[in-house]
């Protein structure tokens, strides 16, 4: 028959317990300060980067993405802020502001002629054109930075993926995914028309044209039927470029 551990047992177990518990904090807490002291030191050697290389980040955007790529990977965030060290240093913080007014600007301007939902590459474009004079190249990953910053407006101004292609959305239109699948279809021609959507995606009549009708009171599909076949095109200017339509100016 086994006996039962005494209580000087249970007092023993009891304590080498609480020695391996109290080692086990002192281990971890010694990896967690190791890790402070290396974050703190790759901090300083980013700004140390930094301050060697800030002509080549304000003016290189491949250079500026894989910056902003190091600083994402150590907690830092040169955008939180306009004010502050990388301000200071940079003019980061600046130049994004810069950008995202002139992004809120393009898509009020197109907003007519789009409903609210411009494809990212169309409106890079329009921002290029409209800061031709000035020295700081545009990436897409820049506009893409300055968008993310414009959540702070509320509803609206995100980017959704619809097929292959980036959408920017400047207002707070919800999307099913019959509106998605039409929209990729669009892409190709930049139209589509009832007959394609059924034959295509295989939809019924009233599905299709109950879809159309919804992109159509949102704004973002345009009629044609100026066509000798008489068959009527819904046009996407979202998917299709608008540069012929609208200035970069205005």
């Amino acid at each position: 028959m086994r006996r039962r551990p005494g209580i000087g047992g249970l007092q023993n177990a009891a304590a080498a317990r609480d020695q391996y518990r109290a080692l086990g904090q002192n281990v971890a807490q010694i990896r967690t300060d190791l890790m402070k002291e290396q974050l703190a030191t790759f901090k300083s050697q980013l700004e140390d980067f930094a301050r060697k290389h800030k002509n080549d980040i304000r003016k290189n955007p491949a250079f500026r993405s894989q910056f902003h790529d190091m600083c994402t990977k150590v907690g830092v965030d040169p955008l939180a802020s306009n004010k502050g060290f990388w301000a200071e240093l940079l003019g980061i913080g600046d130049f994004y502001y810069e950008l995202g007014v002139q992004i809120v600007d393009i898509c009020l301007a197109t907003r007519p002629h789009n409903g609210g939902l411009i494809n990212l590459q169309e409106l890079c474009n329009l921002l290029r054109r409209r800061r031709k004079n000035d020295r700081e190249a545009v990436s897409e990953d820049d506009c893409l930075r300055a968008i993310s910053k414009l959540k702070v407006l509320g509803n609206g101004f995100e980017v959704i993926s619809v097929g292959k292609r980036k959408l920017v959305r400047s207002v707070p239109t919800e999307l099913n995914k019959d509106h998605n699948e039409i929209l990729e279809l669009a892409q190709s021609q930049g139209f589509v028309t009832v007959d394609e959507v059924e034959r295509r995606l295989s939809w019924t009549s009233g599905r299709a044209i109950d879809a159309l009708d919804t992109l159509l009171d949102e704004g973002l599909a345009m009629i044609d039927d100026g066509h000798k076949d008489g068959i009527r095109r819904y046009w996407f200017p979202c998917v299709s470029s608008i540069s012929a339509l609208v200035g970069a100016d205005t």
